[in-house]
């Protein structure tokens, strides 16, 4: 699924960035060499975060 699409960003991409220890919408993002643009992604980004952090 896509998550962001300003910045071609996919869900496994996130949750990858979660597990390599982002906490954030905006560590993960950096984490990928990116920002976020419009923001509109950053609410799903940032729940898509918590539920990896929270199966760990």
């Amino acid at each position: 699924m896509v998550v962001c699409v300003c910045n071609a960003i996919r869900e496994h991409d996130v949750r990858a960035a979660a597990r390599n220890g982002a906490t954030s919408a905006c560590q993960a993002y950096r984490a990928l060499g990116r920002s976020p643009k419009c923001g509109q992604c950053v609410p799903f980004a940032r729940e898509i975060i918590n539920n990896e952090r929270a199966a760990a």
